[in-house]
């Protein structure tokens, strides 16, 4: 759970209070579990969920879709990347996104949220969650392309 608030929050101290705060909750709200689903996943969800109100806190700016004209929502194939990155560079590369293709790259590929749901947490629309996705996989791809000529 630690681990859930440090990629949410990204900042330690941030994430032990989110960790506490949700411990907390939880022993106050034991009552309200209904064993509907594992109670990892109960907490998990508390844990996200709190650890999302605090960076929301931080007044997050989401792009619109709107912003940028129609959003093409078809499969998009990755392209295929030559070299291969260390999972350091990748965490760095994720470090240095703007806060909204962070939160939601994160929700998406690491807390594995779909865009519906990531949209109902973030208060966006389905849409925008995508958009901001493929924005932060390409961002991602600039910063670790970037990286590696540095490295070079």
């Amino acid at each position: 759970m630690y681990n859930v608030a440090v990629r949410i929050t990204n900042d330690e101290m941030e994430a032990e209070d989110v960790l506490q705060d949700s411990f907390v909750s939880v022993f106050r709200n034991l009552d309200s579990y209904k064993g509907t689903a594992s109670f990892g996943s109960w907490l998990k969800r508390i844990v996200v969920n709190n650890a999302i109100n605090l960076v929301k806190k931080r007044k997050i700016d989401f792009e619109s879709v709107d912003d940028y004209g129609e959003f093409d929502d078809r499969f998009e194939t990755d392209q295929v990347i030559e070299n291969r990155y260390d999972l350091t560079s990748v965490k760095r590369g994720i470090e240095q996104l703007p806060e909204g293709y962070k939160m939601v790259l994160t929700l998406y590929l690491i807390e594995g949220y779909d865009h519906k749901e990531i949209g109902e947490i973030l208060s966006i629309t389905e849409s925008t969650s995508k958009s901001q996705f493929n924005r932060s996989k390409k961002k991602l791809r600039e910063i670790l392309k970037d990286h590696l000529q540095d490295a070079g």
